[in-house]
């Protein structure tokens, strides 16, 4: 057997070192100005977008798996996707965690170097905007969607947008969610009642309700009962609510445990990004206070507007006001608990 002529591999060569090591060029020594936590700065949010990088490698594996024309419920695609998925929530933990990295520099620290930035600012990041837009978040709602793009040059303007016109992790799994057979599958049901599964369910969910929850009913009728009222507006087409809820309801049974991780994990990104956003906001505020930023935004203001508004999955998280106890569940036809059950 031929021995390898596969030259031997040098930790600073693979990792690039002479490169990552020697990519701190702070703007204070540019202009012999003394700012000794601008190195921190820099590092800190280099960091972030190596990060971000590796959330977009595991966002891109997740969509290939997800934009096959059918994946089955227990395979490996699967496993892997909710793997990939807590992975990014691991990463989105660490970058929250970072923050309190950045918050050691006091806001004179900062003051020392921060208009040598001007315009350069977070608002800026390619990749956290990639990152929202392979997630879901559409241009339509977007936090000050008219001048997200303003301050890019073309050439990442064309990145941002080419990543909006994928398809993305959301649009995916409203298509994955419709192909679930168990609601919309009459077979299924066969017997099963003089009423469907979602009369009783309705049923059992309005007797669920107190006096100030009945208005609920009323947007439980328009998501599960009539096609005909569901709102235009959604993100989710009527069957992938359906199916989502199903999911969650029934998700004891063997056959829906990981699609029930699956959906429970992308509601913890949403969470995730979110405590990255509220800490960012806190960490904007007692750095600057009410100063606007310096890419010229209104600061800790447009923060806490995007903050509030870009909730990728807030469709998903808003099904669990639809929820049942365990014991008010309507109990499953014998086919469906075989079939979930991988029964013979």
């Amino acid at each position: 057997m031929e021995k390898s002529t596969r030259p031997p591999v040098y930790y600073s060569n693979y990792l690039q070192l002479d490169k990552i090591l020697n990519a701190q060029h702070p703007e204070s020594d540019k202009e012999g100005v003394k700012a000794d936590d601008e190195m921190l700065f820099i590092i800190i949010h280099q960091t972030y977008e190596l990060w971000f990088k590796q959330i977009l490698h595991e966002l891109d594996i997740v969509r290939k798996i997800f934009n096959q024309p059918n994946i089955e419920n227990n395979t490996p695609d699967i496993h892997n996707s909710v793997h990939r998925l807590k992975r990014v929530c691991s990463i989105l933990e660490v970058a929250v965690m970072q923050m309190g990295v950045l918050e050691t520099m006091t806001p004179l620290d900062f003051l020392d170097f921060r208009d040598l930035l001007r315009p350069a600012s977070g608002f800026q990041s390619i990749q956290f905007k990639m990152i929202e837009a392979a997630l879901g978040l559409s241009y339509d709602n977007r936090h000050g969607k008219s001048h997200y793009l303003s301050q890019l040059t073309p050439e990442d303007v064309e990145r941002v947008k080419k990543v909006e016109h994928e398809k993305s992790l959301l649009h995916l799994l409203n298509n994955w969610l419709e192909r679930m057979p168990f609601v919309k599958n009459k077979d299924y049901w066969e017997g099963f009642s003089d009423t469907s599964f979602w009369k009783q369910y309705r049923d059992a969910y309005e007797s669920s309700l107190q006096a100030i929850e009945q208005p609920q009913l009323w947007v439980f009728d328009t998501i599960f009962m009539d096609d005909a009222l569901y709102p235009q507006d959604r993100a989710f087409s009527a069957d992938a609510s359906r199916n989502a809820l199903f999911i969650m309801l029934y998700r004891d049974q063997p056959l829906l445990q990981l699609p029930y991780e699956l959906l429970s994990i992308l509601l913890e990104i949403d969470e995730s990004l979110s405590m990255w956003r509220h800490r960012h906001i806190h960490m904007v505020q007692r750095t600057i206070g009410k100063r606007v930023g310096t890419g010229g935004s209104s600061g800790a203001d447009y923060l806490r507007g995007a903050a509030d508004s870009h909730y990728v999955f807030r469709e998903m998280a808003e099904l669990t006001s639809f929820l049942l106890p365990r014991h008010l569940l309507p109990k499953l036809p014998e086919k469906v608990i075989n079939d979930l059950s991988f029964r013979d």
